[in-house]
């Protein structure tokens, strides 16, 4: 069971999952004729191909209500979100994830419409604290331009949440539309993974599909690696110099490396991105951001605080939870070698400034 912890400092959970109670949930939000098709054969959803063999929820964040896990926003605020003293959670659809890997993108773009509609509805009046993103499909960046117009002004929005599962790396002029709508309305774009090598999208890895959740989770830094480098080479943070884009759960100590290689890289093939004035860690560092959840674990702590000193970290790491999954990380049992000012910014301070909290 989870325990108050009321001395924690302050925090900004920048991934805490809710989900529906049932396709019904969405019934009265759904545009005709996916209403009438959602009444009379449920919701369908794209996920990740790959089952996890211990579940994706904790097995205490079962409400006594007997709804599904994540759906009951009343006792989400008593588990976890008060005890632990959460100023805000920013929340992530868990239901929708996948929505990007449907072939049809009307289909698509009336789902995140109707999820949009809802959390406005259902959630965000339960309290104060509750925060979150808005959904778009990325199959239509013109419907996903239009749904940002539509929903960018409420006051509880604070960000664009996209899959990181693609049919083509982030950075393509393709999407540049919705990255324009996003800065425009001075909402980052968030990267969440869920359902990468599912429905339409390509394979999980550069070399194919593995075979298991395990494979598969471990392989998730590869689809950041590709899309912050595409973000970067393609001239996206040159093209909009106020957008800002956060790499939700996808570690964080591949980050330095990669900023290495790709520097090291640009020197002699800078030809081939002209538009690029800085090197491309220095747009990396100025426009992206990553959360903390799942923060990798080495035998020796100390190499992770070494990792730390790599990369600007205290500055570009959000706090995320991902509750109520099951590997939840619980705010005060990580990053607890931190400096208390260091740890402040990472838990709130930057993502207050990022959202505008």
């Amino acid at each position: 069971m989870l325990k108050d912890k009321q001395e924690t400092m302050p925090v900004i959970d920048c991934d805490v999952h809710n989900q529906f109670r049932g396709g019904g949930d969405l019934l009265p939000y759904l545009d005709e004729p996916w209403r009438s098709q959602a009444a009379r054969f449920g919701v369908p959803s794209a996920g990740a191909p790959y089952a996890s063999p211990v579940g994706n929820k904790r097995k205490d964040a079962d409400p006594p209500s007997g709804l599904p896990v994540g759906s009951d926003p009343a006792f989400m605020l008593e588990h976890y979100v008060n005890p632990f003293n959460v100023e805000y959670a920013l929340l992530c659809s868990d239901s929708i994830i996948g929505i990007s890997g449907f072939a049809d993108p009307d289909y698509a773009a009336a789902i995140c419409r109707a999820y949009n509609d809802y959390v406005i509805a259902e959630w965000f009046p339960v309290s104060s604290k509750f925060k979150g993103y808005m959904c778009v499909a990325m199959q239509d960046p013109a419907q996903a331009v239009r749904e940002i117009d539509r929903i960018a002004p409420h006051p509880d929005i604070v960000a664009v949440s996209v899959i990181g599962g693609s049919r083509m790396p982030y950075g393509d002029r393709y999407f540049h539309p919705i990255y324009e709508a996003c800065q425009r309305h001075k909402l980052p774009l968030l990267i969440h993974p869920g359902a990468e090598g599912g429905g339409i999208f390509n394979p999980p890895t550069a070399v194919g599909y593995v075979s298991n959740y395990l494979q598969w989770h471990t392989c998730l830094p590869q689809t950041y690696m590709a899309h912050l480098v595409s973000l970067v080479c393609e001239g996206v943070f040159e093209k909009y110099p106020e957008f800002k884009v956060v790499l939700c759960e996808g570690g964080v100590t591949w980050l330095p490396p990669l900023l290495w290689r790709l520097d090291k890289n640009f020197k002699a093939l800078r030809s081939s991105a002209p538009w690029l004035k800085r090197m491309p860690s220095e747009y990396v560092r100025d426009h992206c951001f990553l959360t903390t959840q799942p923060i990798e674990e080495p035998n020796n702590l100390k190499h992770l605080d070494m990792m730390f000193e790599m990369f600007d970290a205290e500055d570009m790491l959000l706090f995320s939870s991902d509750y109520p999954h099951w590997d939840f990380d619980d705010p005060t049992q990580i990053l607890r070698r931190l400096p208390e000012e260091k740890k402040r910014k990472i838990f709130s301070e930057n993502a207050r400034k990022l959202f505008r909290l």
